[in-house]
């Protein structure tokens, strides 16, 4: 499978987010997400597991009772079922590969 960059089919998620999937294969599906400065991911969980890198911003991410400052470059890990939180300290790009598949994430 292969999917060409298009600047198309951003869905607004949160109060300044936006996402949208790149690619998804039969266990891994992966998506951008925009994040304007002050925006907040509230604190959340799902089974899926899900890592990430940010291309360009700065954010605050709490994954469990950890508080990370990530800048541009960095990279996480976040275990199914655990719960995570993030607030976007600029505005921000980041890529996230779920699996398996977020079902609710598949564009229709």
């Amino acid at each position: 499978m292969f999917a060409k960059a298009s600047a198309d089919n951003y869905q607004q998620v949160l109060d300044k987010i936006e996402m949208k999937t790149l690619i998804h294969g039969n266990k891994t599906l992966m998506s951008e997400f925009r994040l304007e400065k002050g925006a907040e991911l509230p604190p959340h969980c799902h089974p899926h597991e899900q890592t990430g890198y940010l291309v360009s911003g700065r954010m605050k991410l709490t994954i469990g009772n950890e508080t990370f400052n990530v800048e541009p470059g960095d990279s996480w890990c976040i275990g199914g079922d655990v719960e995570h939180r993030a607030t976007a300290l600029e505005d921000s790009i980041a890529i996230e590969v779920f699996s398996p598949v977020r079902e609710d994430y598949l564009q229709s």
